[in-house]
């Protein structure tokens, strides 16, 4: 699922400059670890010793983190155990119309992913999957856009299609990150994957912004001092969508995203997000430890995972146990828990020393974000046609104040089904919805868009009903990802660090956090991955194993990356 805020503009110099540099990836800030180079090794990502061979691991989530984790757990020669409540995917999750063509598919989770996700992309190569440019306002494969402010509408290719006021916004964005974040030079120590340059950058902006709001960073720039500049670029941005949602949230979740360019260039997966996990799950590694050749995750559970959990608790001789919801009971060395952390809150029965209380709080101040989207299934991309009076597109990719905020138009080539994402929204904008069923939703959705696009009749093009989400309401996630609140850095920093159990009480081993709102950008596939990455050497250290000496993992280099530690007292 892609978060809402902004990245960077830069102008033409400045793109011919970074074109020169490596590109971009997710490498830190605040852990730059390679996890690209990781996965990519020849020699692997470690091995345990042969009399641990065929040992159970329960996986609890499987989303995408808990299916990596298993897989890469299962070609270590371990046998992961695999519990999920609802199905395969987590928040990829790719749905269907009832009575439309199997190929019309809506992303109901995540829908774009950027380049800079090379750690996700490894196994998007892995499974063999394909991806097309995603229709994000103002881009390049966007045959159009529609910004309507208080009324106002404005029809563009590109920024300079839009009124001044627009690129005020874009070059005070930029000027505010150059003036109170160093972006530039933490954009090329990223690129560089200069560690001790991204290190120095960041260990003083954690100190200097931890209890810094995202408004409060604008209001705090001398570039944006317009509060109209800043009502603009909450709106809808400066072109590419509306952040005043984020509003309240942590500079630093926004610096993180902006700094790697995570909402830039996205693409979606051809057939839908959802392959992903699924095809991971069915997939038979050639190169497999312990188990014969063919083994899949599937085999190894009979085709289903297991059900809920329902219960966790610890018991002599250094096991945790596990209760199902068909009441089924198992015990095991490791546990691997990679669903929102809130279900250890409300849906399981959990000990107390399950983790240190210094844990509990951080799992019980997670702040997540709500998020509601709309599809609808039409005859064909009529968007596309041309409107006689002023030889425009009949309707474009809009962002606007009104309750829709984003209607996104998702082309399947001329003349065949496509899909219309009415509305996607989050926090207040998406608890607008909550109390409506699908069809009333989009009969307000529609009236609004009817109001930008008045000649338009979008309903005539309707073949089939709506399908929504509300993840704030969906029971084993209430919420969408997961957004630190100013002061939260501290929080964070004891679930991400989770992973390095040689520093917990023996007693307090044993079970693993993983998944993206565990990571340092949630809301972001690459989070939900590296943090699988981090758990996997983790389980494969209680396990007494260890990585090629040429291919150290993120256990290995912890004390060297460590994220910053800001003081208690």
């Amino acid at each position: 699922m892609t978060s809402t805020v902004p990245t960077a503009v830069h102008d033409e110099h400045e793109s011919e400059h970074t074109d020169t540099l490596p590109p971009v990836t997710m490498f830190g800030p605040d852990f730059p670890y390679a996890y690209d180079d990781f996965l990519n090794h020849p020699a692997g990502l470690g091995q345990i010793p042969a009399t641990e061979h065929g040992s159970e691991v329960a996986v609890i989530g499987g989303g995408l983190s808990g299916i990596v984790t298993a897989y890469e757990l299962m070609k270590m020669g371990l046998k992961p155990v695999v519990y999920e409540a609802d199905r395969i995917g987590g928040r990829l999750r790719t749905v269907g119309f009832e009575g439309c063509d199997g190929e019309l598919t809506a992303e109901m989770g995540a829908m774009r992913f950027p380049p800079s996700s090379t750690a996700l992309q490894h196994y998007i190569d892995l499974v063999g999957l394909a991806t097309e440019p995603f229709p994000n306002p103002l881009a390049p494969d966007t045959p159009s856009t529609v910004v309507d402010l208080k009324g106002e509408s404005h029809y563009a290719r590109t920024i300079d299609d839009l009124p001044q006021v627009y690129r005020e916004v874009a070059d005070a964005w930029n000027a505010c990150l150059e003036e109170g974040a160093d972006f530039s030079d933490m954009n090329r120590a990223i690129r560089e994957r200069d560690v001790p340059r991204i290190r120095e950058i960041w260990a003083r902006l954690v100190e200097k912004l931890d209890n810094q709001t995202f408004y409060g960073f604008l209001c705090d720039s001398s570039a944006f001092t317009s509060f109209r500049h800043r009502e603009i670029f909450g709106q809808v941005g400066f072109g590419t969508g509306g952040w005043d949602t984020d509003f309240p949230n942590s500079i630093l979740e926004i610096l993180r995203v902006v700094y790697t360019e995570a909402d830039d260039h996205h693409r979606g997966i051809v057939g839908g997000s959802q392959q992903l996990p699924l095809r991971l799950w069915e997939r038979e590694p050639q190169k497999i430890v312990h188990w014969a050749p063919g083994t899949s995750l599937s085999s190894l559970h009979d085709g289903a995972p297991r059900p809920a959990v329902t219960r966790l608790h610890r018991a002599a001789g250094d096991r945790i146990v596990v209760t199902d919801a068909d009441g089924d009971i198992r015990s095991y060395r490791a546990v691997v828990f990679t669903a929102q952390s809130w279900m250890l809150l409300s849906k399981i029965d959990c000990d107390d020393s399950l983790f240190p209380i210094d844990h509990w709080t951080a799992i019980e101040r997670t702040h997540y974000m709500e998020s509601s989207k709309l599809f609808v299934p039409v005859d064909r991309p009529f968007w596309l046609d041309r409107d006689e009076e002023t030889g425009r597109d009949t309707m474009s990719m809009t962002l606007t104040d009104r309750m829709t905020r984003g209607t996104y138009l998702l082309d399947n080539g001329p003349d065949r089904p496509a899909v219309i994402c009415l509305s996607y929204t989050w926090c207040d904008d998406s608890l607008k919805w909550l109390p409506l069923s699908a069809n009333e939703r989009m009969e307000v959705m529609l009236k609004s868009l009817s109001e930008i696009y008045p000649k338009v009749d979008i309903r005539k093009h309707i073949i089939g009903s709506p399908v929504t989400v509300s993840w704030e309401n969906e029971p084993y996630f209430m919420g969408a990802f997961k957004a630190n609140l100013p002061g939260h850095y501290r929080y964070q920093r004891r679930l991400f660090t989770h992973f390095m159990q040689d520093r917990l009480p023996a007693g307090q081993r044993g079970i693993f956090l993983a998944g993206d709102d565990i990571s340092w950008t949630a809301g972001w596939a690459e989070g939900a991955v590296q943090t699988a990455l981090n758990v996997v050497w983790g389980v494969m250290h209680r396990f007494g194993g260890a990585t090629d000496p040429g291919n150290p993992g993120p256990g290995d280099m912890y004390d060297e990356i460590a994220p910053v530690e800001l003081p208690e007292d």
